[in-house]
């Protein structure tokens, strides 16, 4: 077995062709033989599901093939046919991420062919590994015999402090820089079937629920307790804020004993978090747009970073534009169909990279953020990093130069022009823009110093310090000259939330409900799960953003306490149980099927992970002055005995109802519970009880029903006698202790009263101009208002039957 580092020219050394026989130097006929737990950890490796599972080994920029499927397999009805190879490299390729352990032992077996009539008579095929970066090892090789099936059948462990986060499976020839020079002995097409790599499966990843309550009843930063989320960016849609953000939670790995986690990853991270919310306060989890990698919208990508959003009308239809940072080198775009998706790449490279003009001295063209202007034209702003030595060091510190703005063309994933210099002060990274009252602000973060901005300098009066937020006003997007500078909008975190809280932020701006929000990131739900020791797992926060008169911006206090709920939640609906304005120990993870209050587009999410004790909660429900009269969820029972216990106002206030979770274990199923004393504005605390040490169940969706409204009314009904005639006298009496309409209606006539006072009658008698008249009925209508709700109590009442004259 071999090691060994590629760059974008892979270099191979001549005792490649000894690695069959290091193989069965270290593996012999000692090797322990597979154990009967162990699994095929291949999916489709027989290729009997066409391609599923395999893509074209995109290690280099250079590499690429075709695949497809072809009757002609070793076994069974299909396997894979290798064409158009460019590089020796370039062949079929699994994801073993997450199934394959440093220093453990496999098996790999697969059948190859290749019958190219210019080929020679024999031909060395690997079977690769790709752990990320320049690092490949050879695992086991054969050598075929043209026309021939060959067999791959040999061990292969992965090194004990080998990192196993990237581990790629693939097949190729023989490594030389100039294959094209002799296509027939280097690309020749193969043919691949039954490729197994039989091992023990990794174990449960420990669990990632956070067992905290790491968003405090009553406070309303960090916006939520149960994963994490950075650089996070607003975008306001029908009445609702969405929040895209760097999906912190994925690398975070918990020690099952001490429950500390090492520190965060970044280069592991591939998708986007989304949550929305209505208030501020009760967030929706919305879960993970896979964005890059083998199985990602733009699988051309490896990270997806620092997610920036608009959306736009193109070609008569509106459509959503997420860019995001695909590492430090570039940045790239996909486009939805909703702020929650279906999510699709128009692009097959990325947007912003060294071919954009303008941005070839950026050193991180990353951070990309979107903006359209009044008149329809769009902006993106990305870029970050050291700046460049060929400044003085004075410069380099104080005006780096290293933030770019662009016009995007009008299809939304193109760029036009050259892209302009955004000279930010101490600038750092995180450009943001947002328009108010006809002035453009840029914010950004600034740097720390160091060699990478000139060395030991000191900043100009006024500019930034380390890991503060500046912002500049401008009349123009694309004009910001240092001159623009305007101050400091916000202050290292870490000032306000303290030790283990600080680093570099990002930021943006949203406005909503007439107000400005300035939204942020701080590493505070790590420091309540493990003390001032943070990991670098930060959390989206949200602050008001005002102005003073002359339009500067008042500088931003961090705080726990948040912004106040813009409106009370409303309970009677359908609503995803994933929304919450504070929970403790719970998780949620995506279900097949979609979101039954967002649509058939939206991703269905449920809370999971439910033990004894474990809660989530609203915040500010407005059951009304009627009230709710009963509670309706949609539960997965998975194990028997769980409750939920409905409580208001606080985790221990006072259980209004229970809902037994008594459905078959394992199946879907909607259960309800009646309510009492459940009206006006509360907190509502779901309580989860059951057996210890059991997962209980799990929640799709709630629903509360509203207790049936009635106006008190007191009817009768009379049959009477005048001139020898028949009369039905209705009265209504009003109850109520407000005026209300009343409409009285028989088949005789009608009559309506208008704003009967409390306590006054409604009277008519009326006349059937007969002799008599059989028993029947008559109709009340009470019109009137219960909580500044409208409200109609309609009443039947008999009356007797009546004779008049002899």
């Amino acid at each position: 077995m071999e090691q060994r580092m590629r760059r974008a020219t892979r270099g191979r050394v001549a005792a490649l062709a000894t690695v069959g026989l290091l193989l069965a130097a270290t593996f012999g006929a000692g090797s322990a033989p597979a154990q009967a737990a162990d699994t095929n950890l291949v999916v489709n490796g027989g290729f009997e599901d066409g391609l599923a599972n395999w893509f074209v080994n995109n290690g280099n920029a250079s590499d690429g093939a075709q695949l497809s499927a072809t009757s002609d397999a070793y076994s069974g009805a299909s396997a894979v046919l290798v064409t158009s190879r460019l590089t020796t490299g370039s062949g079929p390729m699994q994801d073993l991420s997450g199934k394959v352990q440093a220093g453990q032992a496999y098996t790999l077996t697969a059948r190859i062919k290749y019958e190219n009539e210019s080929g020679p008579a024999t031909k060395q095929f690997f079977a690769t590994m790709h752990y990320g970066g320049g690092t490949y090892t050879n695992l086991v090789s054969v050598t075929a015999t043209k026309g021939q099936w060959a067999q791959f059948n040999g061990t292969f462990t992965i090194p004990t402090g080998q990192s196993v986060s990237t581990a790629r499976l693939f097949f190729e020839t023989p490594w030389t820089s100039t294959p094209s020079t002799d296509p027939a002995l280097h690309l020749m097409d193969f043919t691949l079937d039954d490729v197994s790599v039989i091992g023990a499966a990794p174990p449960a990843p420990a669990s990632k629920t956070i067992e905290v309550v790491g968003k405090l009843p009553g406070e309303h930063n960090p916006l939520i307790g149960h994963k994490f989320g950075a650089d996070g960016f607003g975008l306001v849609h029908d009445g609702r804020v969405y929040m895209y953000m760097t999906n912190d939670t994925q690398g975070y790995a918990p020690n099952p004993t001490t429950g500390v986690s090492p520190g965060i990853n970044y280069g592991d991270i591939d998708q986007i978090t989304v949550i929305s919310s209505e208030d501020l306060v009760n967030w929706t989890d919305h879960g993970e747009i896979q964005v890059a990698g083998p199985n990602g919208v733009a699988p051309f990508t490896t990270n997806s970073w620092a997610p920036g959003i608009t959306k736009k009308v193109v070609n008569g239809v509106e459509k959503f534009f997420l860019y995001y940072a695909n590492g430090g080198g570039s940045s790239n775009v996909i486009t939805g169909a909703s702020p929650l998706g279906p999510w699709t790449s128009e692009r097959t490279s990325t947007l912003i990279d060294g071919r954009t003009p303008g941005a070839e001295a950026v050193a991180w063209k990353f951070d990309p953020a979107p903006f359209v202007d009044d008149d329809g034209q769009p902006y993106l702003y990305f870029g970050g990093g050291p700046a460049s030595t060929s400044m003085p060091p004075a410069e380099r510190f104080n005006n780096p130069k290293n933030i770019r703005s662009i016009e995007l063309g009008d299809d939304m994933v193109s760029t036009e022009g050259t892209a302009a210099v955004v000279d930010a002060p101490v600038a750092f990274e995180a450009g943001h823009v947002f328009k108010r009252q006809g002035k453009y602000y840029f914010s950004y973060s600034s740097h720390f110093g160091g060699n990478d901005f000139g060395g030991s300098q000191q900043p100009l009066p006024g500019y930034p310090g380390g890991g503060q937020i500046g912002y500049m006003i401008s009349d123009g997007p694309m004009s910001w000259p240092k001159e623009t500078y305007a101050g400091v909008l916000f202050p290292n975190q870490s000032q306000f939330f303290g030790a283990g809280t600080g680093g570099n932020n990002h930021q943006s701006v949203f406005e909503f409900g007439g107000r400005y929000y300035f939204t942020y990131h701080a590493p505070t739900l790590n420091k309540r799960i493990n003390g001032n020791t943070t990991q670098g797992y930060r959390s989206p926060h949200i602050q008001e953003l005002t102005f003073n008169p002359d339009g500067t911006i008042q500088q931003v206090v961090g705080t726990y306490a948040g912004v106040d709920q813009v409106r009370d939640f409303d309970p009677y609906r359908v609503f995803e149980a994933e929304t919450f304005g504070w929970s403790k120990g719970v998780a949620t993870s995506k279900v097949d099927g979609s979101s039954a209050q967002f649509g058939g587009a939206a991703p269905n999410l449920v809370v999971r992970d439910i033990d004894n004790g474990d809660w989530t909660a609203l915040s500010s429900v407005n059951f009304g002055d009627g009230g709710a009269q009963s509670l309706t969820a949609r539960v997965r029972a998975l194990a028997t005995g769980g409750q939920v216990q409905v409580r208001l106002d606080d985790v221990n206030g006072p259980v209004v109802g229970t809902i037994a979770v008594d459905t078959p274990v394992g199946q879907w199923a909607e259960v309800s519970a009646e309510l009492a004393g459940v009206s006006g504005v509360h907190d509502v605390y779901f309580t989860y009880t059951g057996p210890a040490g059991a997962d209980l169940f799990e929640i799709d969706t709630w629903a509360f029903q509203a207790a049936t409204l009635d106006l008190p009314v007191t009817v009768t009904a009379s049959t009477r006698c005048v001139s020898g005639r028949t009369y039905v006298a209705v009265q209504a009496r009003n109850d109520h202790d407000a005026p209300v309409d009343i409409a009285l209606e028989t088949p005789y006539g009608e009559r309506s009263f208008v704003a009967v006072a409390p306590g006054a009658n409604a009277y008519q008698s009326f006349n059937t101009r007969a002799v008599s008249v059989a028993a029947g009925s008559a109709t009340v209508r009470v019109t009137g208002a219960i909580g500044g709700q409208a409200v109609t109590t309609v009443r039947t009442v008999q009356h007797p039957a009546g004779t008049c004259g002899g």
